[in-house]
């Protein structure tokens, strides 16, 4: 089968095509046969190995396909054959002809969804949804949006209201995507391209942190005092958070870790499925950006690194 092999950590170039035998499936696993393939911003962090991440080289990378199922492994229904299914590979494997899901962690595209858009959406929205789930708000709060046109973000500011957020602040880092946020419902955007744009916050009640480094420092200095949330689930400065448990018990605010298996089992085990009936009742959207062949791969990261895009980058095999 056709794949993209990445042989050691470093620039876009590390990505090569390459002729692999077709995988199995085993217990538990189905095969597809890929239609597209997600990518995403921390997969180019991990081909770069600015994220930290378990990469046995040369392996194949990328998290998210959707496709047709071909064979299945053993306590599968076998039913499944033929279907359309949308999922995620638990971390490796997708930027490939052939591609190996948990059949646990992949979900059947509704009647009358594009393969594409499915994929596009399932992923970041239902992290997005897992988010604001999370966030218990209460009705009128201010909520700040770190990269508010991401994958995530822009799922996060288009659903924030409907949780009950009353403002909900933005940060975006060009004209394009600030204009962009505006669209998807946000009521203010800031540049988080200004190294000291937090000062320009007022107190927020939840932020949803996805950048890391200094500026989550800052962040937290504008959370309300005593009832204030802030929920880390991202690193796109390749950072971590430059805070500690003193400065939570400053402000008696509260951090919220999202991530490790106990996060992902409900991310894909409740709301991958929630995000794909809102995409087919019409209550979410799909927002592609550019569609690359697979041997494209290495463009792909490119255009994600140029920070340039609103939208998802697919590979079709």
């Amino acid at each position: 089968m056709r794949a993209i092999v990445l042989t050691a950590t470093g620039g876009p170039e590390r990505l090569e095509p390459a002729d692999l035998p077709r995988p199995r499936p085993g217990e538990g696993q189905v095969l597809i046969r890929a239609q597209a393939v997600g990518v995403s911003y921390a997969e180019t962090q991990i081909r770069a190995g600015t994220l930290p991440f378990p990469l046995p080289l040369p392996t194949v990378i990328g998290a998210e396909a959707v496709g047709e199922v071909v064979e299945v492994g053993a306590g599968v229904d076998g039913k499944l054959l033929g279907s359309t299914l949308v999922g995620v590979t638990g971390g490796l494997g997708a930027y490939a002809e052939y591609v190996v899901l948990p059949a646990a962690m992949a979900c059947p595209v509704p009647d009358g969804v594009a393969p594409a858009e499915a994929l596009a959406v399932a992923a970041p929205g239902a992290i997005a949804l897992a988010l604001l789930h999370r966030a218990r708000l209460e009705g009128g709060e201010t909520v700040l949006v770190e990269a508010g046109t991401s994958a995530v973000g822009g799922h996060l500011v288009r659903h924030a209201k409907e949780f009950g957020a009353g403002h909900v602040i933005a940060t975006a880092g060009s004209p394009a995507k600030r204009d962009r946020a505006v669209e998807l419902g946000a009521d203010t955007v800031l540049d988080h391209g200004t190294p000291d744009w937090p000062s320009g916050l007022p107190d927020v009640d939840v932020a949803f942190e996805s950048i890391g480094g200094a500026s989550a420092r800052q962040v937290l200095d504008r959370l309300t005092p005593g009832t204030g949330r802030l929920l880390y689930y991202g690193l796109l400065s390749g950072e971590p958070a430059a805070f500690t448990a003193a400065d939570l018990m400053e402000r008696g605010v509260t951090a919220i870790g999202c991530s490790g298996p106990g996060w992902a089992g409900q991310v894909f085990g409740t709301h991958y499925p929630e995000m794909l009936a809102r995409l087919a009742a019409g209550r979410s959207g799909a927002s592609i950006a550019r569609t690359l062949p697979l041997e494209e791969a290495a463009e792909a990261h490119r255009l994600l690194e140029s920070r340039t895009l609103t939208g998802r980058v697919l590979l079709v095999p």
